[in-house]
């Protein structure tokens, strides 16, 4: 059973449950204060505005007591995925490094992106090949991913950023940028490659009918 955490003020989590049980999987929605349950095979932190953003996005649920059981779920093997509101969870929680902040627009930015699959050897990107462009939908005011040089050095050296903006020829251009991200990175993972976090949103393209289902293959990393 694949756990989607809710928190007060996450909106993804019914979205999330839908597109893993299209492609197969059991997913629950977990109420943050129940923790954890045992026999959980994964994890989804999903979008939203948990605790309304206060503070900045993802600190306040970061902080709650379910995301020690998570931290402890992901270092003994369990796959965890953080989208949007959850990869600034994520962040915050320190599962994975830099962080996520205000756009580089001040706007928020709601539009389908094109990615680029840096690296096809993980869980979540071994149904793509690397250099594929996939197509997601983005949602967020707090998207650009920061982290500093050395440290995007560190993460490019080991492979470990799975996405970058790019345009649909698969260039990474300023352009392609919706956000303002260092390196145009959409999404990497943790030291252990069963974490990761992503801005995009796979789960709202996993279905045909909401126009594509390119985010499946992300989502069958839990399989």
């Amino acid at each position: 059973m694949i756990a989607v955490v809710r928190f007060g003020g996450s909106n993804c989590d019914r979205d999330a449950v839908r597109a893993l049980e299209a492609v197969g999987l059991d997913a629950e929605i977990v109420w943050h204060e129940d923790g954890l349950p045992a026999d959980a095979d994964g994890v989804v932190l999903p979008g939203g505005f948990s605790y309304g953003d206060y503070l900045r996005a993802g600190a306040m649920a970061a902080r709650s007591p379910i995301m020690d059981d998570v931290r402890d779920a992901a270092n003994d093997g369990v796959p965890v995925l953080g989208v949007c509101n959850g990869a600034q969870i994520g962040c915050e929680a320190g599962l994975t490094p830099g962080a996520f902040t205000t756009n580089a627009s001040a706007r928020f930015q709601c539009e389908h992106v094109h990615l680029r699959v840096e690296n096809a050897e993980t869980p979540w990107t071994r149904a793509y090949e690397e250099g594929d462009v996939v197509e997601f939908p983005i949602a967020h005011g707090e998207g650009r991913f920061e982290i500093p040089d050395a440290e995007l050095a560190e993460l490019e050296n080991d492979d470990r950023v799975l996405f970058r903006y790019c345009d649909a020829e698969g260039n990474i251009t300023e352009k392609a940028n919706p956000n303002g991200s260092t390196g145009n990175v959409a999404g990497i993972v943790g030291e252990s490659a069963t974490v990761a976090v992503m801005m995009p949103h796979p789960e709202r393209a996993a279905l045909p009918l909401l126009g594509g289902t390119d985010g499946q293959g992300v989502l069958e990393g839990f399989a």
